[in-house]
């Protein structure tokens, strides 16, 4: 599957490809949000494609990823399994805790747990 654009919860999302190429600077997550100029303000991006420093605060790389999404007002949803990751990191439990609570960066397991939030989001 190519990265695609399509409706989930009523709002249009660009879904990347798991086998896409990886995000692993600023750069490739500016890649990402032009393509989402296509019409959508959801980027949902497989975990497995952000670079093992994503998950480790203290590269500021998820910062750093996270503002530029919050600088072009899309919503970045970083979806799958990243259990390893959160039980290493006690700031990192924290940032998805705190994330998930806003609506500007989400983490969640399953497309359809990220459509669920999409319907259920005004």
């Amino acid at each position: 599957m190519a990265d695609e654009v399509r409706q989930l919860g009523g709002v249009t999302v660009l879904l990347c490809d798991p086998a896409g190429p990886p995000i692993a600077t600023e750069a490739d997550a500016l890649d990402l949000i032009g393509a989402a100029f296509l019409g959508a303000t959801v980027v949902a991006v497989p975990a497995e494609r952000l670079d093992r420093s994503f998950f480790a605060l203290g590269t500021r790389f998820a910062g750093e990823v996270m503002q530029k999404f919050v600088n072009y007002r899309l919503r970045l949803v970083v979806v799958g399994d990243i259990s390893a990751h959160l039980a290493a990191s006690g700031a990192l439990r924290a940032l998805v805790a705190e994330s998930n609570r806003h609506d500007q960066v989400w983490f969640v397991p399953d497309l359809s747990t990220l459509d669920a939030r999409l319907a259920a989001t005004p």
